[in-house]
């Protein structure tokens, strides 16, 4: 009898990448920075606090005015610690300096928690604190979380520009309750938000509607030259009213600026109601073009029943093995999960550079930032050791953290056995 397989396999968490900081190509740290390892987030079997990670952005109020906000995976024991116990248990300090590699500071200071600037979004701990800005264009912000009592910390590093005053600068996407902005760039299809200033004012915004599906990144060899970008086309424009209650049915990419003459805008994406997971079976298809062949892709979009021909791909890689290809299923779809929450941006993290490198190799053992790059490393991955991916950031009309990836044709003996590895199931 032919098994049939659930393709719409329960997929788990993990929290994000926590980087270091550096500068570019001599890689020297800030002064306080320390290499951080970035690891998948797991309940921990000990009743000790444990920060796992941390994610950071910014909205100006004017040039003179900046409000960070820190998104934190912390845990005490099994469970995400509550923010009376984060307030007994860590504190808070920064420093702002003038770029990447330097010591001169722009300014420092302790943020003492408490109630009104320590909260929860979901399962993270969210802290808001104000800073004096600088008179400078640039800056990068080390905020230090460290432990009562002990020499434990974690760091994170936020590149900001204190003079850009762009709405995606301004403005910060709520979801219809909260008093902390998303860190994410994606809203679900009929999710309520509003989009508002740190001094809310009812502010008209001009919104430019993209009914575009985005191409999926390409292979890490494909070293060929890119062409000249095509121009993309608005579907459809209105407005819209600052700090009102919205919500967008229509999914896709939605680009909202405070003034049209302005080249950036706020790019919010929306998607379906499950997403980050991929449920179903037609979207479940898009990522495995980095695992698969060309002929393997068209097969099952010729197939009337995408499930059927799903589970066939599946159990015929792992050569009728059931459990193998349910646990392999589990396994991909978990790190295209995760890469939708981590690196979603104008298009959804999976078709991105990182969102690519992330589901085929994992997280990196290392993230090293300077002002417009970061280099992943990774100890060792298919048959070679201390391999490194290069992003770079790019300009780009709808978010400031679009990143490309460097490639290069010497990736080709470290890329397929890793890929190699997920078609024959022994990646976990």
């Amino acid at each position: 009898m032919r098994t049939s397989l659930s393709v719409l396999a329960h997929i788990l968490t993990v929290a994000a990448i926590a980087g270091c900081a550096s500068s570019n190509k001599t890689v020297k740290q800030l002064p306080e920075a320390q290499v951080r390892s970035t690891q998948q987030s797991a309940p921990l079997i000990s009743e000790e606090p444990s920060l796992v990670a941390i994610q950071s952005k910014y909205i100006l109020k004017d040039t003179t005015q900046t409000k960070v906000f820190l998104y934190v995976d912390a845990f005490k024991g099994k469970n995400p610690i509550t923010p009376a116990d984060f307030i007994k248990t860590y504190n808070l300090n920064y420093v702002i300096y003038s770029d990447y590699g330097t010591r001169e500071r722009l300014g420092y200071g302790n943020v003492k928690l408490d109630s009104s600037n320590v909260s929860t979004s979901g399962q993270k701990i969210v802290i808001s604190y104000d800073l004096k800005s600088p008179n400078r264009d640039y800056g990068v912000l080390l905020s230090e979380i460290s432990q009562t009592g002990t020499l434990k910390k974690v760091l994170n590093d936020l590149t900001i520009r204190f003079k850009k005053l762009d709405v995606n600068q301004t403005y910060g996407v709520y979801t219809a309750n909260s008093t902390q902005p998303l860190q994410r760039h994606y809203i679900n299809s009929n999710e309520s938000f509003v989009i508002k200033k740190l001094n809310p004012e009812e502010e008209q915004l001009h919104v430019f509607y993209y009914n575009h599906d985005f191409e999926a990144a390409g292979s890490p060899m494909n070293i060929a030259n890119k062409g000249v970008s095509k121009s993309l086309e608005v579907d459809s424009t209105f407005t819209i009213q600052a700090n009102q209650p919205l919500q967008f049915a229509k999914e896709g990419l939605y680009n909202i600026f405070s003034d049209t003459t302005q080249a950036e805008g706020l790019g919010v994406l929306v998607v379906n109601e499950r997403f980050p997971k991929l449920t179903q079976p037609q979207l479940l298809l898009g990522p495995l073009l980095y695992m698969s062949t060309n002929t393997e892709i068209n097969e099952i979009k010729k197939a009337e029943d995408y499930k059927k021909a799903l589970d066939k791909y599946w159990l015929t890689l792992m050569n009728g093995n059931a459990p193998l290809a349910q646990q392999s299923i589990r396994s991909f779809y978990s790190r295209v999960e995760e890469a939708n929450q981590l690196f979603t941006t104008y298009k959804e993290g999976w078709k991105t550079d990182k969102g690519m490198i992330y589901i085929v190799l994992g997280p990196p053992d290392k993230v090293q930032r300077s002002k417009d790059r970061e280099v992943w490393s990774y100890d060792q991955r298919g048959n070679a050791q201390n391999v490194n991916f290069t992003f770079n950031r790019k300009n780009n009309q709808f978010v400031d953290d679009h990143y490309e990836l460097v490639r290069y044709a010497e990736y080709q003996p470290i890329w397929y056995p890793v890929v190699e590895a997920w078609r024959n199931g022994s990646i976990r």
